[in-house]
């Protein structure tokens, strides 16, 4: 008899005793989630939001880990991404369960804490930091994206505690910085030794199970051109008019990816899987001058099996091409420079016990077979999966407009995850009596 069978034949109503719980909590829930979204927690300003994760651990008699990046000794890593912030100061917070004799398997529950700029508040229908519940949703800036993911798992722990549980295997929660740009928050807690048997992120996925991510990579492209004077234009050459004819050959390659036959076995049906994105642009330097410089600011995604090498030496010689052949590019240079997303893409396993196990959760919970998703993102998943032994894979809430204006949650799906995810703990950890 499987541990799965064990757990819940020897208390067939668990599931539905968890739904209680997990419902008794949810003003906890939403309340915990409205202070995180209050803390505006942009790169380099985690510590508040991060204080609040800590007191929660600590809430729950979890031993708390706060420690920083040690970027030194995680520079030599696979999965390192050049950083571009420091780190002095910006804490991981890790929440450590240790059962008293081990009798399931271990797990790691993982979230990113940092959110992304908000752009324009004026565009926003209430204050992108000033939580709004409304229709059943939470809007604000990191609701969906994905201080709820880290709500879930946190209310799931103490959904069991309240049933008078602890998992019979170690948990830990892990709150980390900087998914959004390096994952070298996720990264540190593999150098500090964090290791499970497996490795569930609720990232924001509508109860998707995650298969298969690509890898991403930013890089920033400057052009030179020659400044001139007004006086007479055609003396100089703009580079940002030739920063887009650069564009245009990167289009070219991500066309190439997108090619029926060049794709990746999980992306074949997906309509488009490889985006290139400019998603920002520097340049000029006097409006009455022709502009002699122009740095394009570009995410990149690829396949999983690529490698960053081979990655990397595609769009050099891209550019290198265009310089070289493009006559819009004649008397033009550029120059590629590697920082912030260096990740690889990485194809999880579906037969593994831990995404049947997940599945089957999200059956007895939603009430309808899962579905499975092939993500054009990445998540820290892939240091689990690539670097840390540890099979990993992504799980969480239904979000809107994640990474846009008037983010939001829904409510009711963060607590069906919440109760998936409280489930699948009981199930892989096992179960002993809380003291």
């Amino acid at each position: 008899m499987t541990q799965v069978q064990q757990v819940r034949e020897g208390d067939g109503t668990l599931a539905i005793r968890i739904a209680g719980a997990v419902d008794a909590l949810q003003d906890d829930a939403v309340t915990l989630l409205s202070r995180l979204v209050r803390e505006p927690s942009l790169l380099g300003e985690e510590a508040g939001a991060q204080a609040i994760m800590a007191d929660s651990f600590a809430g729950l008699g979890l031993a708390v880990d706060r420690f920083a990046i040690d970027e030194a000794a995680i520079a030599g890593l696979a999965g390192y991404s050049p950083s571009i912030r420091p780190y002095d100061g910006r804490l991981n917070v890790v929440g450590v369960h240790q059962p008293r004799a081990v009798r399931g398997r271990s797990l790691i529950l993982n979230g990113h804490i940092d959110v992304v700029p908000v752009g324009d508040p004026t565009r926003w229908t209430t204050p992108p930091f000033s939580p709004e519940l409304r229709d059943g949703r939470l809007y604000g800036r990191g609701a969906g994206d994905m201080k709820a993911g880290l709500v879930a798992y946190t209310m799931a722990f103490k959904a069991l505690q309240t049933l008078g549980y602890a998992p019979a295997a170690p948990v830990f929660l892990q709150s980390v910085i900087e998914e959004e740009c390096t994952g070298n928050g996720a990264l540190a807690c593999l150098q500090r030794g964090y290791r499970a048997d497996a490795a569930i992120i609720p990232e924001p996925f509508n109860h998707m199970l995650m298969t298969a991510q690509l890898g991403v990579m930013w890089v920033q492209i400057t052009v030179t051109g020659r400044a001139a004077h007004m006086i007479d234009r055609t003396e100089g050459s703009s580079a940002i008019d030739m920063a887009f004819v650069v564009a245009r050959h990167l289009a070219r390659l991500e066309s190439a990816w997108n090619a029926p036959g060049a794709r990746h076995r999980r992306y074949v049906d997906h309509a488009h899987p490889i985006n290139f994105n400019l998603g920002r642009i520097e340049g000029g330097e006097w409006t009455s001058s022709v502009p002699e410089s122009c740095t394009m600011h570009w995410r990149l995604s690829f396949y999983p099996g690529q490698s960053l090498a081979a990655v990397r030496t595609a769009v050099q010689d891209t550019v290198d091409h265009a310089v070289a052949e493009d006559p819009g590019l004649a008397g033009c240079s550029a120059s590629v420079r590697w920082s912030g997303f260096q990740a690889e893409g990485f194809e999880a396993d579906r037969d593994h016990p831990m995404m049947r196990l997940l599945a089957d959760s999200h059956r007895m919970v939603c009430g309808c077979e899962i579905v499975d998703l092939a993500c054009t993102c990445t998540t820290d998943a892939r240091f689990f999966a690539l670097y840390g032994d540890t099979p990993a894979t992504c799980y969480g809430p239904e979000a809107t407009a994640i990474h846009s204006v008037d983010e939001s949650v829904s409510l009711s799906s963060l607590r069906d995850v919440t109760c998936v995810l409280a489930l699948f703990i009981a199930s892989w950890c096992g179960l002993e009596a809380r003291i």
